[in-house]
């Protein structure tokens, strides 16, 4: 009974890792760090994002989605002997291999949100000082959107619930044929525990951190300034006709500061 939910799992961790979002903002990452290498070697936030990347590295390198591949295609898609007393089941090495992969990147996973949610702090407290205003803006949307796609696609909970299967069928195939492979190690039947932390609760403070964080609108204001109300009723009234009119009148001279209307 274990082996389709257990199959179920693998397919759905594995979608939720190679999902196509979570690549393109580590591309992103990078290239952002090589355009700014040269320049902002000790600046702290440049630093704080090296630590993302290298954690993106890392859980790119031990190949966990390969590997829960793997584990899915050893599994029969459909119970072939359920008259018979036997069934094929992935060995005790192969389930011991694949939980102690998922172990860390569970790991690895809480510790990029770490050090995503610490880099956002650091590109805020930097933006208000109006320090590298333009890095410090793109890296705080980048590790958003990057700490909010784990978030949002629940890699880290699908993990874990990966992970609870692979507790149960390993318990379950260790009874009936001992075939040890890891030494020295004993698989937690409690992944909260091995983690140290509650995985629902720990994102909820993340968040919070994160949303609570001062507004750096200081120099936004300064760079655009509020539209008057008397031009933004002018900019209202203002009809397609007249706006492609004066498009079009090459004589009118172009406003000195973007934030000014165009009549």
């Amino acid at each position: 009974k274990c082996l389709p939910a257990l199959r179920r799992w693998c397919v759905i961790a594995c979608k939720r890792l190679s999902g196509t979002s979570l690549a393109v903002e580590g591309r992103v990452l990078r290239a952002v760090l090589y355009v700014y290498h040269s320049r902002l070697l000790r600046h702290r936030p440049y630093l704080a994002l090296q630590q993302v990347e290298q954690c993106l590295k890392r859980l790119w390198k031990m190949n966990l989605v390969g590997c829960i591949e793997t584990l899915a295609e050893l599994i029969p898609k459909k119970n072939t002997s359920q008259g018979h007393e036997e069934c094929l089941v992935p060995s005790q090495p192969v389930l011991e291999t694949v939980a102690l992969k998922v172990l860390g990147g569970c790991k690895l996973i809480l510790r990029l949100l770490d050090c995503c949610c610490k880099a956002f702090l650091l590109s805020v407290k930097h933006l208000c000082s109006e320090e590298f205003i333009l890095l410090n803006t793109v890296a705080s949307g980048l590790l958003s959107r990057l700490w909010f796609v784990i978030q949002y696609r629940c890699v880290l909970q699908s993990l874990v619930s990966l992970y609870g299967m692979l507790s149960t069928s390993l318990h379950l195939v260790s009874e009936t044929q001992q075939m040890p492979y890891i030494r020295g190690f004993t698989f937690p039947s409690d992944i909260c525990n091995f983690l140290g932390v509650n995985v629902s609760s720990e994102m909820k403070k993340q968040k919070a951190r994160m949303l609570t964080t001062k507004k750096p609108t200081s120099w936004m204001k300064k760079f655009f300034p509020t539209m008057p109300e008397a031009a933004s009723e002018v900019g209202k009234k203002r009809n397609s006709a007249t706006y492609r009119s004066a498009v079009k009148n090459c004589s009118i001279p172009c406003p000195t500061d973007i934030g000014e209307p165009v009549l």
